[in-house]
């Protein structure tokens, strides 16, 4: 069950006795827990709430709303008095997205409109509840050996599963993948061989090698995997008549994906099935999953469609995309400055790893526990200017590209016509004063050599 719960905070005993009648009266609890009152609203899945209000009338009552939402649509917010009206609007709230609003009050009333709310309960899967050993029992084959093919593949074999690389014989990727130790074939021979086909090569030539050295020698009862759903979800690829399709996905790089589980941890994965000719592909997926570690993290299953669009969207608005502009453009403003670009440097890259972990660990909330009261008001009253409605907007137009498929064309497009641009962009990026600064002070310090995650002539 979701739930929606306010806290009005600083309210006047006087104010009590009417406020409670009033929410009482318009929702379903109210319980006074350390001089709050808190509303509780349960909502089921796939109903729509609008224009929910309630009125408080005291002219100096200083009121604090303390929204605490669990959506996945839209939200919008206006509150109302004689002498003014505010409105806020949020798109796509994800849960437990907090938001605070303190204003002194006349007579005024609040007005809550949730439009289209659809989601439901979050089930996580941990090795508690998988059958681990199914994996074992069938023969994987993992097309390619790069980040995630090194990670996944080396995870499988630790774990005890019968893995084969499907790979070009006498290539780099062999080479390596012998020194690991690696049974290697032909991409041909190893789909031969096995029950699960894991293609991990680049987006851009999966169409390519699946046409011409997987489908000839699929088989009914395979499975075929993916660990993103961009081939599948655009119609790049299609699989055949009995052939089931899945997605295990993990959220981070393979290399990471390697060093937790060495670790004795694992990277959080999502699960996917297509298509279920098999009839256990989540099973199975979910054994997988296991095997490369992800049980001991958390398992969340998806859909092709959703995987595809929400990381791409996030690779490009966001994590990738997003961060660098915004590091890039911040070193660029200090250096314009007069500042020196060592401080540069530390400032908008350097830092950022330090509070991203905080992040990861605890969200925005640990963060901001975290740092100063000057750096957390600056963070409040100064990111929104930077990171306003005309981001929203590019977030938007980016997410319309995603969905449409125009930008999966335009990629595949720069893939199949040389990669001009994209090279030329890769230069460009690789040149930039930052790199140049990074690079000579990161090799001063002596922890950021040891113990390396990638080492590019091993994986």
């Amino acid at each position: 069950m979701m739930a929606i719960a306010i806290a009005v905070q600083n309210i006047k005993e006087k104010m009590k006795p009417a406020l409670t009648a009033i929410l009482t009266a318009k929702f379903f609890s109210i319980t006074p827990v350390c001089q709050k009152m808190f509303v509780i609203i349960p909502m089921a899945m796939q109903i729509s709430i609008s224009k929910i209000k309630y009125t408080i009338k005291n002219p100096k009552a200083s009121i604090k709303f303390l929204f605490l939402f669990n959506l996945n649509k839209s939200l919008n917010i206006t509150i109302h008095s004689p002498v003014r009206m505010l409105t806020f609007n949020y798109n796509y709230c994800q849960a437990y997205t907090l938001f605070l609003f303190d204003w002194l009050f006349s007579s005024c009333y609040l007005e809550i409109s949730i439009c289209e709310v659809i989601m439901g309960n979050l089930k996580i899967y941990l090795d508690k509840d998988i059958n681990t050993e199914l994996i074992k029992s069938k023969k994987i084959a993992i097309i390619g050996f790069g980040s995630q093919g090194y990670g996944q593949s080396t995870c499988l074999k630790d774990s005890g599963c019968d893995v084969v690389l499907g790979l070009r014989l006498g290539g780099k990727s062999d080479v390596k993948a012998r020194d690991y130790g690696f049974k290697t074939m032909t991409i041909e021979d190893a789909v031969k061989w096995a029950d699960i086909v894991q293609i991990l090569i680049p987006d851009e030539i999966q169409s390519e090698v699946y046409e011409n050295q997987i489908l000839p020698y699929l088989r009914k009862g395979q499975y075929l995997m993916f660990s993103h759903g961009f081939n599948i979800h655009y119609k790049k690829i299609t699989a055949p008549e009995g052939v089931s399709v899945i997605m295990v996905a993990p959220k981070g790089p393979g290399h990471t994906v390697r060093s937790e589980y060495l670790l004795g941890r694992g990277v959080p994965c999502l699960i996917a099935v297509y298509s279920d000719a098999a009839g256990d592909s989540k099973d199975v997926a979910l054994s997988y999953a296991s095997a490369i570690g992800a049980g001991r993290a958390g398992i969340i299953e998806t859909t092709f469609k959703e995987e595809t669009e929400t990381d791409l969207f996030g690779e490009q608005a966001v994590i990738c995309g997003g961060v660098s502009a915004l590091i890039k453009t911040g070193f660029e403003v200090l250096v314009e400055a007069g500042y020196s670009p060592y401080m540069a440097y530390f400032e908008v890259l350097h830092e950022m790893k330090l509070l991203v972990d905080l992040i990861n660990q605890g969200g925005l909330a640990d963060m901001r526990y975290s740092i100063s009261n000057t750096a957390e008001y600056g963070d409040m009253t100064r990111g929104p200017k930077v990171i306003g409605e005309q981001s929203r907007t590019a977030m938007k137009n980016l997410l319309k590209d995603i969905q449409s498929g125009a930008f999966a064309d335009e990629f595949m497009n720069e893939m199949k016509s040389g990669c001009k641009n994209f090279n030329t962009l890769r230069k460009e990026n690789a040149d930039h004063l930052i790199e140049k600064v990074g690079e000579e002070i990161r090799s001063s310090f002596k922890w950021n050599n040891e113990n390396k995650i990638i080492d590019r002539n091993k994986n």
